[in-house]
């Protein structure tokens, strides 16, 4: 006799009380009450394989309410997902387990996203929705057919990133999107009405979704629902009516059970009240087979994939693209527009230069997928020919985001998360106050995201200091995991993309003036890749060594110039990425920083971070304020980011 669903779903139930329980720490509100659409989700609709977590064309779950990831790793262990164990589920929360506090991508397969912050799990499945139809649309349907869904709460869609996201997501009419809205009208501190008035549905619907209210406990409804969703022809919403901690006794739909741990008595009301007799992380055989039998059906799915993927002719380069191999002479044209560039170089602001070497790789790596926050002309993100991606067939490469540049940061992430895709769009850099949560969860996972930020420092002129990052590099470059690359011309723009691109598991920022700046190379070698290097060396024995970045490396050479005119022997570094310099050995580092007595720092930011190179008795010269709204040059005169002040500091310190 088959095992009655509602049994299976109490078995998501106890797992998650008692894990939470045994952690004294965790939340097991989420999983209690929405364990029957889970159960409807993972046992009847959701394509996967237990056996092969990291099948390409299974169907994409995330668990945007990531506070409940009990529910996620009781499904995992119930279907068979070897990593998670009965012994992890006992080791919830603690040091060393495949169970952490909030699920997080690369530590616990079967886990697609790391989610926790509220809202960004849904904005990130809106990304591996749209990688999903990219790819269909370039290899085919045969070989590309799959969905994400997505469990979400209140506080998710409170979050204001999830307005962002279901905007874009209606706008392109995404229908392999379905949210699974955890409606049980609770938060924090209470009720979500105290502090919520809206119509999620209407919300949603007024955005372009396909929307549905159902029973969250009815397994008929739930299922009705979800064939419902799969036949729509835009994202859906099925907003689920639970009650927190279903099943938990007097404290099931108590307000305040959201990160409530059950006490023992209350612990043994609840297994009462199911009628469940099992001992603690112990689950019926009857139970069991059920659960492992809907991990194991969609083995025959895969294995006929894998089938097709074997015999089609796309199949090979669809197999490297999901690996993130890049195709083969990738960069065959870059390195020859370098080769050329070098020959004639001239001045220009780097976001143009950052476009001309897009211009040369999209054409050779196809699974680039650009974009910008309504900042297209701005951040020179697009490449002529480039259509956009939009219906009717989603086979374009270029994303109109409009303003919404925490969406765009965390779709790019879903995309990368996909597979298959290397995504990459702009922004101004001061605006990455508004995506940096985005650009933080992509640097915690380890992805390749690419994110283009024109317009860096007070050198964008006239628009004043709303939009002049001053400490907004360094900031970046404080955060683990993320590689920060301002070049200082066209050579090292066509460099840090290069090295960004070669970057499997690191996202990267590319800082890109507006203004245009000096040469600072005239030949290639990749000297970028080293974080750091000798730009111009001193005529002899370096009394003074000049560091910078960006637009202000010819600003150091030129001080170096005046500095040699004075007989100050004079060399010149640059630093277009620091965390790439940190990968160097101690010896190769210290021969970039030299020996010369006086070390000298320029960069149009805050200090915050070039003791690195300069000691802490170093000179700085850049901004320790706010800017002004002027033209550039005469910002850079009134800060005191010339070529005669950078000089003038070497001489005083040389005293």
């Amino acid at each position: 006799m088959p095992a009655n669903p509602v049994v299976m779903a109490d078995a998501i139930r106890v797992l998650s009380m008692e894990a939470v329980h045994k952690a004294r720490s965790g939340h097991q509100g989420m999983p209690m009450g929405m364990a029957d659409v889970a159960t409807v989700l993972w046992t009847r609709f959701l394509k996967y394989d237990a056996s092969k977590p990291d099948w390409a064309d299974r169907d994409r779950f995330v668990l945007s309410a990531g506070h409940g990831s009990m529910l996620l790793y009781s499904l995992l262990h119930l279907t068979g997902f070897k990593a998670v164990t009965r012994q992890q589920l006992e080791d919830f929360r603690q040091w060393g387990s495949n169970t952490p506090g909030h699920p997080e991508y690369g530590h616990t397969p079967g886990v697609e996203c790391t989610t926790g912050p509220l809202g960004q799990g849904l904005a990130t499945a809106v990304g591996m929705a749209m990688a999903e139809r990219s790819l269909a649309a370039r290899y085919g349907s045969d070989l590309v057919d799959h969905r994400t869904w997505v469990i979400a709460g209140d506080g998710c869609l409170m979050e204001g990133v999830s307005h962002e996201a279901i905007s874009i997501a209606g706008r392109l009419k995404l229908n392999r999107l379905t949210v699974l809205f955890d409606d049980n009208n609770v938060t924090i501190d209470g009720v979500a009405t105290i502090a919520e008035t809206g119509d999620q549905l209407a919300r949603f619907k007024a955005a372009g979704w396909a929307v549905k209210a159902v029973d969250g406990h009815n397994h008929g409804q739930i299922a009705a629902a979800m064939r419902w969703a799969v036949k729509q022809d835009r994202p859906t919403l099925i907003a689920c009516k639970t009650r927190i901690s279903k099943g938990a006794g007097p404290k099931e739909a108590d307000p305040h059970s959201h990160g409530y741990t059950l006490f023992d008595e209350e612990i043994a009301v609840a297994r009462q009240a199911m009628g469940w007799t099992a001992e603690p992380f112990t689950v019926p055989e009857d139970i069991e087979k059920a659960w492992r039998a809907a991990g194991r059906k969609g083995a025959r799915h895969r294995k006929a994939w894998e089938a097709r993927v074997k015999a089609d002719p796309k199949g090979a380069d669809l197999t490297r693209a999901m690996k993130g191999d890049l195709p083969k002479n990738a960069f065959d044209a870059l390195d020859a527009y370098v080769a050329k560039i070098a020959e004639n170089p001239t001045a220009n602001a780097t976001r143009t230069q950052s476009g001309a070497a897009l211009a040369e790789l999209t054409p050779a790596i196809p699974e680039m997928i650009g974009g910008s926050a309504d900042l297209t002309g701005s951040n020179n993100t697009f490449v002529k020919g480039m259509l956009p991606f939009d219906l009717p067939d989603y086979a374009g490469r270029y994303v109109h985001y409009g303003v919404r540049e925490f969406g765009m940061a965390a779709a790019m992430n879903g995309m990368a998360l996909h597979g298959g895709v290397i995504p990459y769009s702009g922004t101004f850099l001061v605006f990455s106050d508004y995506s940096r949560p985005a650009i933080r969860l992509g640097a915690l996972m380890g992805i390749r995201v690419i994110h283009v930020m024109t317009h860096d420092s007070i050198g964008l002129g006239e628009d004043g200091p709303t939009h002049q990052p001053v400490e907004h590099v360094a900031s970046l470059r404080a955060m683990p995991g993320l590689l920060v690359f301002r070049p200082a011309d066209a050579i090292e723009a066509a460099e840090c993309w290069k090295a960004a691109l070669q970057e499997r598991a690191m996202p990267s920022v590319m800082c890109l003036s507006r203004q245009k700046t000096g040469v600072a190379r005239h030949s290639g070698g990749d000297l970028s890749a080293k974080g750091a290097y000798e730009v111009s060396p001193a005529k002899g024995e370096a009394q003074v060594t000049l560091f910078a970045s960006g637009s202000e490396v010819a600003i150091a050479l030129s001080a170096q110039l005046l500095l040699q005119a004075d007989g100050i022997d004079t060399r010149v570094v640059s630093t277009p990425c620091w965390e790439l310099f940190d990968r160097q050995t101690p010896a190769a580092q210290a021969a970039v920083i030299g020996k010369a007595s006086v070390r000298v720092a320029v960069e149009a930011g805050v200090r915050m971070g070039w003791e690195k190179f300069i000691g802490q008795d170093g000179v700085f010269v850049g901004m320790s304020s706010f800017g002004a709204s002027a033209p550039y040059e005469r910002l850079y005169k009134e800060f005191g980011i010339t070529p005669e002040a950078v000089a003038a500091a070497a001489r005083k310190a040389l005293k």
